[in-house]
């Protein structure tokens, strides 16, 4: 591996920096992202059991030992129990509008490096032919095929290398997309249903 990294020049050593970069940040969303997601359902039928004591402050200690967007969700809307229904939705909304960032932190980042790998090894295919040619017409009319064979192998290693480290990239940002829409269809679900039931029990926490 080091001999084909020495064999495409400063290029690849710029590639390699990438594919390390892009592999850490990967796997560090893709932990953040498995530690966040729950079993909405179950997670708010155990709450509504402690909803429906009226307890609502051990229902906010669950919920802030619970880690998640989903639960960060549900603890907004628990504190705003006693408000008007608008601002319940109101707080729901905010508290999804501020998770949402959080777990797309990095991602733009993540996509950014497998758009520059596949250029920086068009850059190095076009370096080392440009390094040929130089070879040639420096050479002519005695040229060498081994003198262009050297030009040819770095051109054709770094396109492969750009290729190689975009293609997982990218198989790796889609896989961290999709498991942040799914965490968003489950704060959907979550926000709608624990809005329901506040209000279905609004009789618990308020003086009518």
């Amino acid at each position: 591996m080091y001999e084909l990294i020495q064999a495409g020049g400063p290029v690849m050593y710029a590639m390699a920096l990438i594919s390390l970069l892009a592999a850490l940040i990967f796997l560090n969303k893709l932990l953040q992202l498995h530690r966040a997601q729950i079993q909405a359902a179950d997670f708010l039928q155990g709450l509504y059991n402690v909803l429906r004591r009226g307890n609502a402050a051990e229902a906010v200690a669950i919920c802030e030992d619970t880690p998640g967007p989903v639960a960060h969700l549900v603890r907004a809307a628990i504190l705003k129990v006693e408000e008007p229904p608008e601002e319940i939705a109101k707080a729901i909304q905010q508290a999804g509008l501020a998770e949402i960032p959080r777990m797309e932190h990095r991602l733009n980042l993540l996509a950014t490096l497998g758009k520059i790998a596949p250029m920086l090894g068009l850059l190095g295919t076009v370096l080392s032919l440009m390094d040929s040619m130089r070879i040639l017409h420096n050479n002519a009319p005695l040229t060498n095929a081994d003198d262009l064979a050297g030009g040819m192998w770095t051109a054709l290693l770094t396109t492969a290398a750009g290729l190689t480290v975009a293609i997982p990239i990218y198989a790796g940002y889609n896989l961290l997309v999709s498991r942040i829409e799914s965490l968003v269809l489950d704060m959907e679900f979550a926000g709608s249903d624990i809005l329901a039931f506040l209000l279905k029990n609004r009789k618990l926490y308020t003086e009518e």
